[in-house]
């Protein structure tokens, strides 16, 4: 993809949390990447490797420590909270809890017609038959859109919840495992609901799981997170075909197989994740990794790509 194709470039992205005394949480450190038009940017990695805050943060809906958002060319960073606000219409996220993020006061019309009523967009007339469309369109009859949050189920409530997102005709959707709280069969419904959008209106995501399963369902590149760094980034199946990093290995070897007969070398990672309040020094992963050298201990693997774009930080790469 050429460079008049990227929707968003982040570039040395770093989010801090003051902690207790004068202790700082590294949630993001250091994470630059790029996504396109219309494209699904799968990001994976363990809990509290900050995958969440990076999502947030490239929204401002946290503010970066340090860093620098390109979004059509246009920094965010430099924008006053007035235009901020209005860039918001083409910048949308969906939330992992569909009830929590959902008014339970309010209908689903309601919550699905508020970004039309923040920007002011159409008269109310349009904007009730905008939301009318956008509802039949996720799958809801007319007679269900003035109901309340917790007359519907879960997969029903996240619908709401991604129509919400699309009223306001947006060109990037953050989207925070949106299907982990979700059965099985649900999320596939929702999953497939999502794919379609994305063919048909061009919409960009980043997708946020854990769940490698999922993500290489819906994602065109996969980005792999550890610890607040970015360790790996490649086209989804020359990710899962040939992974660089040893974390990115040990994750794949870890996908449940639906078939006793098949055997899968499994990658066991002793030890727990460190704190990002105290990370290791070099190579963050080196406390966990089977093939750690010395140099893993004291020097920091530079990120780089080869000619077919696949990216990692790993000094077994170089």
């Amino acid at each position: 993809m050429n460079k008049e194709n990227v929707l968003l470039q982040a570039n040395h992205i770093k989010k801090y949390f003051q902690g207790r005394g004068k202790n700082v949480v590294k949630a993001v450190d250091d994470v630059s990447l790029t996504l396109h038009r219309g494209e699904t940017l799968g990001l994976v990695g363990e809990s509290g490797c900050g995958k969440s805050t990076l999502g947030r943060a490239l929204l401002r809906l946290i503010e970066p420590t340090q860093g620098e958002i390109l979004y059509n060319g246009q920094d965010l960073r430099k924008l006053p909270e007035r235009e901020m606000r209005l860039m918001r219409q083409h910048m949308q996220m969906v939330f992992q809890n569909p009830y929590s993020s959902l008014n339970p006061r309010m209908t689903v019309l309601e919550s699905v017609r508020a970004p039309l009523d923040i920007f002011k967009i159409g008269t109310p007339e349009e904007r009730f038959e905008k939301c009318r469309e956008i509802m039949k369109y996720v799958g809801f009859e007319e007679y269900q859109i003035y109901r309340y949050p917790h007359e519907f189920s879960g997969g029903q409530r996240q619908r709401v919840v991604i129509a919400r997102a699309l009223i306001s005709d947006p060109d990037f959707i953050v989207c925070g495992e949106p299907v982990s709280a979700l059965d099985v069969s649900v999320r596939a419904q929702v999953l497939n609901l999502m794919r379609d959008i994305n063919e048909k209106r061009g919409l960009a995501y980043l997708f946020i799981s854990h769940d490698l399963s999922v993500v290489k369902h819906v994602s065109d590149r996969i980005a792999v997170m550890y610890l607040g760094n970015l360790v790996e980034l490649a086209e989804c199946e020359e990710l899962y075909r040939n992974p660089k990093h040893p974390y990115t290995k040990a994750l794949l070897s870890s996908i449940p197989i639906p078939d006793p007969d098949v055997m899968v070398e499994r990658i066991p990672l002793e030890g727990d994740l460190p704190s990002p309040m105290n990370p290791p020094g070099g190579c963050r992963f080196h406390t966990r990794c089977p093939y750690a050298k010395e140099r893993c201990r004291t020097e920091r693997p530079r990120f780089q790509y080869d000619q077919k774009g696949h990216g990692a930080a790993c000094h077994m790469c170089e």
